[in-house]
């Protein structure tokens, strides 16, 4: 059973008035199963106003997006009394004033187009409303962040004006540094890093440095922090405080108007094990990967929000790291459809 959740009335004040957005979580890429779903009654808990749901990333069948999203949106039909899709910037409004989760999804790289660019249209009609290019090794977009980085192709070009001509924000996390430079410098639209960390705060190759922070918030874009241990810290450390120093790490360098949460928390770390033990390749021990990795989980929210009220941080600023940066965001490139 999930507890009822308790914080003090300042924190619980601040969170009623926001727009609360994570990002990015995961759920089981098992088309057919929804047995996670209904947990995500931890978002709802804490007033969760847009959850955004990965569908597929590059280790899987391009396909596996369609089928993920069927499997999903029909989950969340099923259940309007509390969740409801998301398709434009008024759905995010109605959510909040509704009291009830909107959803919509992501994709964690460009292999779910295979080799047609024009599949942007209907990822992005079924409610795909983010995707990065590459995830963590090279594909045929750009190089990863763990590869040998050889740069955004050509072929990534024509992803990328797809998006851009669909209403679909492209996303650098997992991606490889010279890709990302030059994906940022290619877009005309903002540019974001969906669940990222600081590489100054803590140097692991899937955190960015200060270049890559400097250069996506100059295209008006929103670092969402990752609450994954294996990126926060030492041993795996997935502390409120630990997570908070990246938060305020990126707000100083670059103003907080380009900082969001991406908490990446996984719903079935069972799966999560499995795939990281089966694929080395791609999680390598070395960089911290591992069996039972730890993440900051969605019930924490109320506590970076305490966290961010002592060290500081304004009313404004906070309620934009909650959601309205994001929102920025989706006011500026999705289209309505």
């Amino acid at each position: 059973m999930i507890k009822t959740l308790n914080f003090p009335k300042n924190t619980e004040q601040l969170l009623k008035k926001s727009v609360i957005w994570d990002n990015h979580t995961c759920m089981p890429l098992r088309h057919g199963d929804t047995e996670f779903m209904q947990q995500l009654e931890l978002h709802k808990r804490i007033g969760a106003t847009v959850v955004v749901i990965n569908v597929t990333f590059d280790m899987y069948p391009w396909h596996t997006a369609f089928k993920m999203l069927a499997t999903f949106r029909t989950w969340v039909k099923e259940h309007t009394e509390d969740y409801m899709l998301i398709d434009t910037v008024a759905d995010v409004i109605a959510a909040k004033n509704s009291g009830k989760v909107g959803i919509c999804f992501d994709i964690e790289g460009g292999n779910a187009v295979d080799d047609l660019p024009e599949l942007i249209e209907p990822l992005y009609a079924l409610g795909v409303r983010w995707m990065l290019l590459a995830y963590n090794q090279n594909n045929k977009l750009a190089g990863g962040c763990q590869d040998q980085d050889s740069g955004l192709t050509d072929f990534g070009r024509r992803v990328i004006k797809q998006m851009e001509k669909h209403g679909m924000v492209l996303c650098c996390t997992h991606t490889g540094y010279k890709s990302a430079i030059e994906a940022i410098e290619y877009s005309t639209n903002p540019v974001i890093f969906s669940h990222s960390n600081a590489r100054a705060v803590f140097d692991h190759p899937r955190n960015i440095n200060d270049d890559l922070i400097k250069a996506c918030a100059a295209s008006g874009g929103v670092i969402n922090v990752n609450g994954l241990g294996a990126f926060l810290g030492e041993k795996n450390d997935n502390s409120t405080d630990t997570f908070v120093r990246h938060l305020d790490y990126i707000a100083e360098l670059v103003g907080p108007e380009h900082v969001g949460l991406g908490l990446d928390y996984v719903y079935d770390q069972q799966e999560l094990d499995e795939i990281v033990r089966d694929n080395p390749e791609m999680f390598p021990r070395e960089k911290g990967y591992g069996q039972g990795l730890k993440f900051v989980e969605p019930q924490r929210i109320p506590q970076i929000v305490e966290s961010l009220i002592n060290i500081g941080w304004n009313e404004q600023n906070i309620k934009g790291v909650l959601g309205e940066n994001n929102l920025r965001i989706a006011k500026q490139v999705w289209r309505n459809i």
